[in-house]
């Protein structure tokens, strides 16, 4: 099977402080959840307990195959501090054959554990 004939996801996600974006974003892909995470600062501007809430918060985009979505969040949600963590999936409609080889193979088939992985 192709990159182009695979289906690839950005997976997005917050925390409050880089050091817990950084764990969550390197027990992720040690879990092989995604291939790559990126972690930068972001500041966000939402809705909740009934008034608008303007917070400087860390955003992890997780490259994974969109197989592990549902694996990935369950993974993610287990793990966060938020009541309710922002887990978004955007599938990728293109991108580099060499790159999304990558992805596939950096990342387990769903249904698959890795021996000796850490929680």
């Amino acid at each position: 099977m192709t990159a182009s004939e695979r289906r690839f996801v950005v997976v997005t996600t917050t925390h409050e402080s880089e050091e817990r974006a950084r764990a969550l974003a390197s027990a992720v892909v040690r879990e092989r959840l995604a291939a790559c995470a990126q972690v930068y600062p972001v500041r966000s501007v939402y809705w909740w307990d009934g008034e608008v809430q303007d917070a400087e918060e860390w955003r992890i985009d997780l490259k994974t195959r969109a197989e592990l979505v549902d694996r990935l969040g369950a993974f993610v949600a287990g793990r966060h501090s938020y009541e309710t963590p922002e887990l978004v999936a955007v599938p990728v409609t293109g991108g580099s054959p060499g790159y999304l080889d990558w992805v596939a193979a950096e990342t387990v088939p769903e249904g698959t554990t890795i021996q000796g992985a850490e929680d």
